[in-house]
């Protein structure tokens, strides 16, 4: 008989201890510690609870808890000696099934990992969608992770031991996040189609209006029918639109939505995400027969990244009415101009100003995006609500000095171009920091016909400065260029600078932000708001109304455009049943 709240928390402590017995390994201490919180308010506040109780708990403790894990198929397993639990698990992943050859090269990986690090090596091999890792991909990432520094692998083993204890309350409470698993499965559908070179490679790279993308647009146009959207179409730029009607005519409609374009060799959630957690909530709302006081109109935007051509957000910049026509005469690598992509697709280039969306007819804009970065992982957090997507500015500069002999060249007569560079970057480090959510990046630095033997006479750089808002992006900038400046004179150098992009702040609206916390807060989960260091389509219409988004916590230390870009079906699931809350909230 499967568990229940209310039973962990009218039960014993004795009993409700008993209950949650194998949660976490040989550690009863953590179901203790939770359970001294009760009453529990749902089974994500359970899991959340547990996760602070061993967070909270100390090096000392935490260690102890690793250490009381199996190794992978190791000497427990030959013995027969696991726990129930952790039988199923290694078995389930094929682990009990090595051949000779995986069987020895696991061992190594253990004997190697156990050296450096002090604790067996921890991987949830029932993986992010709950199904089960292959023996493939368990042993590339035992790989992978051997060569993390100490500290950023302690943290990495604790959150995989989350994730385990995660999926055996799952199967305790008989709790299936069956909404996330569709939503995890048709983003896998979406990720078979990828541009020619990379999909042979194993690489997932969608640009816009090649025949993968086109593929993508079908799609997800098909899913939506599936959904039960009352319209969708593909419009003169290739977004998908699919609108479920209100209860009656003439009310407005919430927009929603994102991407469905990606980087080159990207993941497989940035953007994709976005599109598929409304679309589960339109599905249950038409399998029940609902209709609300408000339309809910779901966008798959065709273009945001700028993979192909020398435009971003071309979806979203579309509806705002902000579609730049000089676009069409750019080219491709191949000299392809999107007016001609544009054409051979079948879009019709006359219709993109009547794409543009009247703001009075729409309540507000919001869209789920998973993090793109480490922070709600490192807190152990599934969700975090967006507060502002960041104002950003970029340059690309050239510094000059002089060119010399290296060895002949005494250290205080030289004007070293990169060296006058390097002084900038620490500055900017440094810089940055003072305001906590500020950022600044040295992405390109480049010294032209560069050798070995010479002091460099220029060097090329950019630089990346994001704050939250305008104000403190305009502070760090005319720091940091007012910082080049004198370095530049005091090293005898000469620098030229030119601003190459300049975006404003996206502040979320205060009362769409408030519904997202509310809907985090009715989960159980903790709330924690943080800016957008990334730019996103909701940047875009935030110019014609108001939005605010919500964070879904990534896997892998939240890389993101990386093909180890992931989250869990359980963290999908979540997004869905915040989504729907808002919805409730708004009717």
């Amino acid at each position: 008989m499967a568990l229940t709240i209310n039973k962990i928390n009218t039960d014993t402590l004795q009993d409700a201890i008993r209950a949650l017995d194998g949660v976490y390994e040989h550690s009863p201490w953590v179901a203790q510690q939770a359970l001294a919180q009760r009453p529990l308010r749902s089974l994500t506040h359970l899991k959340q609870v547990m996760v602070d109780c061993v967070r909270n708990a100390g090096t000392d403790a935490q260690l102890k808890l690793l250490r009381a894990h199996p190794e992978l198929a190791g000497k427990a397993m030959i013995s027969n000696t696991l726990t129930a639990e952790s039988s199923h698990e290694q078995s389930r992943a094929g682990l009990t099934y090595c051949t000779p050859e995986e069987f020895e090269r696991i061992q190594k990986l253990n004997a190697d990992y156990n050296a450096r690090f002090g604790f067996p090596f921890i991987l949830a091999v029932r993986g992010p969608r709950g199904t089960g890792l292959t023996k493939r991909q368990i042993i590339d990432t035992f790989a992978r992770r051997l060569t993390n520094h100490p500290d950023f692998e302690l943290a990495e083993a604790l959150r995989n031991v989350h994730r385990i204890a995660e999926l055996r309350l799952n199967d305790k409470f008989d709790s299936e996040p069956t909404l996330g698993n569709d939503v995890w499965d048709w983003l896998e559908s979406l990720a078979q189609h990828s541009d020619p070179g990379c999909a042979e490679q194993g690489q997932l790279t969608v640009t816009y209006l090649t025949d993968a993308h086109r593929a993508c647009a079908n799609n997800i146009r098909d899913r939506m029918l599936e959904c039960g959207f009352d319209d969708v179409s593909i419009d003169a730029v290739g977004n998908v639109v699919g609108r479920y009607h209100a209860s009656a005519p003439g009310l407005r409609s919430l927009l929603t939505g994102s991407h469905y374009d990606t980087v080159r060799n990207g993941g497989k959630h940035d953007g994709r995400l976005g599109i598929f957690v409304p679309m589960a909530c339109v599905r249950e709302l038409h399998r029940s027969g609902k209709r609300l006081s408000f339309g809910i109109e779901v966008v798959a935007f065709a273009e945001e990244e700028g993979q192909r051509f020398k435009a971003t957000f071309l979806g979203s910049s579309a509806l705002t009415g902000h579609f730049d026509q000089a676009w069409l005469d750019q080219k491709d690598a191949q000299g392809i101009t999107m007016r001609s992509a544009m054409s051979h697709a079948g879009l019709k280039i006359e219709d993109i100003p009547r794409i543009k969306r009247n703001p009075a007819q729409y309540l507000g804009f919001v869209e789920v995006h998973i993090e793109q970065g480490p922070v709600l992982n490192d807190l152990d957090l599934p969700l975090g609500v967006v507060t502002s997507i960041n104002g950003s500015v970029r340059y690309v500069c050239e510094m000059t000095g002089m060119a010399s002999h290296a060895g002949t060249t005494p250290m205080d007569r030289r004007r070293d171009a990169a060296a006058g560079v390097a002084e900038l970057i620490l500055y900017l480090e440094e810089r940055a920091r003072i305001d906590g959510d500020s950022v600044g990046t040295v992405g390109m630095l480049n010294v032209p016909g560069g050798s070995i033997n010479v002091v460099p006479g220029r060097c090329h750089f950019s630089l990346d400065l994001r704050a939250p808002n305008n104000a403190q992006r305009d502070a760090l900038a005319t720091d940091v260029l007012t910082s080049l400046q004198r370095i530049a004179e005091r090293r005898g150098l000469r620098c030229t600078v030119e601003e190459s992009m300049r975006a404003s702040a996206a502040p979320s609206a205060k009362d769409w932000q408030h519904r997202w916390e509310r809907a985090v807060n009715v989960l159980g989960l903790p709330l924690y708001r943080m800016p957008s260091g990334a730019g996103h389509d909701a940047m875009k219409l935030h110019e014609i109304m108001p939005q605010a988004m919500l964070f879904v916590r990534g896997e892998n230390a939240g890389i993101s455009h990386n093909p180890l870009e992931s989250t869990t079906n359980n963290d999908i699931q979540l997004a869905v049943e915040a989504f729907a809350h808002l919805l409730r909230q708004i009717a």
